[in-house]
């Protein structure tokens, strides 16, 4: 059985692979990562520091705020929130971090300093925070309360505020339990996602669901890969090879036998 020419889409002459250079799957928008388009990689802020304020790092469309199935109550265990430590008085007099004068009784310690217990206080409604959570922001303490109030994000999926790490995405704020794949569930953290119909999906269910797969290498074909169609698949322009010398066919008139490309060259010499 003889060769068949074939004729790819949009190529207009037998034989010529129309080379495409947008994503395989539905694009989402722009991120400030490498790669391309349709994934995104949310901003993880560690939870060393007060609030979070790093950039968003996506531009495209939001998700609805309440997208993802179902409203899981964030854990405590990545909170923010720290407590000052009781000393009694005793042979050390340490330095008030305060007023810079020697504690002669009982003090306080927080954040590695040594504080008067009178002079441990919230830096806006001045409240003593000896025996409640505080936290640290830009280099002053405030009180879980005011902290809350005036400097923590909300989540965009439960709307509460975040007292813990923070996940950036989507022009939104999260809480890490929020922010999760829709498909299985598992939070997304600081890993690649994307995006179908508004929702997050992580690359591993994202593949599975929606991508496309290589006819050549059996890869998916990731946004901003350069791609073509023919024989009836899709493949990596540097996958259309002939299958017998390996010779780049992109662009070139090639044929075909049993599905498989051939060159010009090899086009009549191969039996398979």
């Amino acid at each position: 059985i003889g060769p068949e020419s074939v004729e790819s889409p949009g190529s207009g002459r037998p034989g010529a692979a129309g080379l495409r250079t947008s994503a395989a799957f539905k694009p989402v928008g722009s991120a400030s990562a490498v790669k391309s388009s349709s994934w995104q990689r949310p901003d993880q802020a560690a939870p060393s520091v007060g609030r979070i304020s790093n950039n968003v790092t996506s531009s495209i469309a939001e998700a609805p705020a309440n997208s993802v199935v179902g409203t899981p109550k964030p854990g405590d265990q990545d909170t923010l929130v720290q407590r000052a430590e009781h000393i009694p008085a005793g042979k050390r007099t340490p330095m008030c971090a305060h007023c810079n004068q020697v504690i002669r009784g009982p003090f306080l310690v927080a954040l590695g300093k040594s504080w008067h217990p009178e002079e441990f206080n919230c830096a806006h409604c001045k409240n003593t925070m000896a025996y409640i959570g505080f936290v640290e922001e830009k280099g002053a303490l405030y009180c879980e309360l005011c902290y809350e109030k005036f400097f923590a994000p909300e989540c965009g999926r439960c709307q509460r505020k975040i007292l813990g790490e923070v996940i950036n995405a989507l022009k939104q704020t999260w809480h890490v339990s929020c922010f999760v794949c829709v498909a299985c569930g598992k939070p997304i953290r600081n890993n690649v996602f994307h995006l179908e119909d508004g929702e997050p999906y992580c690359e591993t269910d994202y593949y599975a669901l929606f991508g496309t797969i290589c006819r050549g290498c059996e890869f998916p074909i990731e946004a901003g890969d350069m791609f073509l169609e023919a024989l009836g698949y899709t493949w990596h322009d540097t996958c259309f090879v002939c299958s017998v010398c390996c010779e780049s066919l992109e662009g070139q008139t090639f044929f075909s036998k049993k599905d498989k490309p051939l060159c010009k060259k090899h086009a009549h010499s191969v039996n398979f």
